[in-house]
């Protein structure tokens, strides 16, 4: 792109200041700033500049009812698992994972992903879901292609890990990493925001952005080349998650649902998870800050939380649902939020309040379309465990302990009590769970 272009694609969405220090870059600040300009898509600013002021269409959560949440025991899990064995036995299941965050919040200077969390080997968080995803391989005799969407700041340092733990055993083939996108911001009055004279400010487009990053980078063209019927979800944090749950795809394929989401009941009342209702004929997600005292209160006639289940954003999807939505756009989400910025002379400000705002899209905004939606319970202790904040619950320290917690209930099972003074690591290609580690040679029958 060149100059004269660049000025035709701002004049498109009335952005024309964002070439007002021109004269004053050099050549390579130049290149930077058209590289940037050509990512701009036109009708994308104007619909951001359009929700200024309006934000996404909140739904009235008094109106909200309870979904039906599945538990799945006895014959109805047996079934669920072996439909979902047959999934995965066919290769038509694919892990999609969301890694664009950063481990600043915990004190960590590159991608969460690539944080240290093995209680012994120290090994990072994508040790785990890689190593997950290789064993399910191994059991089932057909690959799982794992999409790992990063983001702009961290997509080298995470291919890099991968490279220099070989891939942790799995195929290079099989592993496609893709970017989100990213979204300039915008001032109140709706102008592109400079944070330099010669660089737009950019963030992160939200996990609603891996829909357009799909179909941009050629996933989802080459999860349908692979046959890929089912697509499960997870976010990077959480590395007790149980990556393409046989079960969970087969209760997902049974029912031919489009979006199926595990669930977990809420520690406490007033949990900052989000909670599916159902209005109508449809589910939409409520944001815990959308709901009222009242409703996070509520009791159902046993005594229990009427609104008890929460969403880890744990999720399978149906690829064709995600290639009709990837198709259309998103609600965007806005934050108003302390962005520097270059005045008129092209000196830089630090805002000491809120000036500008990001906008991003939310992947469970895609519910209210899907033709069929399914919710499964689960246990928290066997899935869920992330790692946000360096102290305190859901840090570190907490995973680390819920890990080992997990793992020694399985040696339990096999005879074999740890106490807890004595450090637990159990590669996931050793043994997914007891049953493993019993085909294993560890059931030594012993206290």
């Amino acid at each position: 792109m060149n100059y004269q272009e660049a000025e035709k694609l701002l004049a498109k969405c009335s952005q024309e200041h964002v070439l007002k220090h021109w004269k004053k870059l050099n050549k390579k600040e130049r290149e930077a700033l058209l590289e940037q300009i050509a990512t701009i898509d036109p009708k994308s600013v104007a619909r951001c500049a359009e929700a200024l002021g309006k934000g996404a269409d909140v739904p009235d959560s008094s109106k909200g009812k309870a979904p039906k949440v599945a538990v799945l025991k006895g014959k109805k899990l047996a079934e669920a698992r072996a439909a979902g064995e047959v999934e995965l036995s066919e290769g038509r299941v694919a892990a999609l994972l969301v890694a664009g965050g950063q481990g600043s919040r915990l004190g960590y200077d590159g991608p969460k992903g690539c944080y240290e969390i093995g209680p012994i080997t120290n090994a990072p968080l994508f040790y785990f879901h890689a190593r997950k995803i290789l064993a399910r391989s191994i059991r089932y005799g057909a690959s799982i292609p794992f999409y790992v969407m990063t983001s702009e700041a961290n997509n080298a340092a995470t291919v890099q890990c991968f490279e220099e733990n070989d891939y942790f055993g799995l195929n290079p083939d099989d592993v496609f990493f893709f970017t989100q996108g990213m979204w300039p911001g915008m001032s109140a009055e709706g102008k592109i925001i400079l944070d330099q004279p010669g660089h737009i400010f950019m963030s992160p487009d939200g996990h609603g952005g891996l829909l357009a990053a799909l179909k941009r980078s050629g996933a989802l063209a080459d999860m349908k080349k692979r046959g890929i019927r089912s697509v499960f979800f997870f976010q990077v944090d959480n590395p007790l998650v149980e990556i393409a749950d046989p079960a969970f795809i087969g209760y997902h394929v049974m029912n031919k649902s489009e979006y199926s989401l595990k669930l977990c009941a809420k520690r406490d009342p007033k949990e900052k998870v989000g909670m599916p209702m159902r209005f109508g004929d449809t589910y939409r997600m409520v944001e815990y800050t959308e709901m009222t005292d009242e409703q996070c209160n509520r009791k159902d006639k046993s005594g229990k939380l009427y609104f008890l289940y929460g969403s880890p954003a744990i999720h399978v999807f149906d690829r064709a649902f995600l290639e009709r939505e990837a198709a259309r756009p998103m609600p965007l989400h806005l934050a108003f939020k302390k962005i520097p910025y270059v005045d008129e002379k092209g000196a830089l400000v630090k805002p000491s309040e809120p000036n500008g705002y990001k906008f991003e899209k939310f992947i469970f905004d895609i519910l209210p379309n899907a033709k069929t939606a399914t919710f499964l319970a689960f246990d928290p202790k066997d899935e869920f465990s992330p790692v946000k904040n360096a102290e305190g619950a859901d840090s570190p320290a907490s995973c680390k302990a819920d890990m080992q917690a997990k793992w020694r209930s399985w040696l339990k099972e096999c005879g074999v009590t740890v106490d807890e003074s004595v450090p637990v690591e159990i590669d996931p290609v050793y043994a997914l769970d007891a049953e493993d580690l019993k085909e294993n040679g560890i059931c030594l029958g012993a206290e």
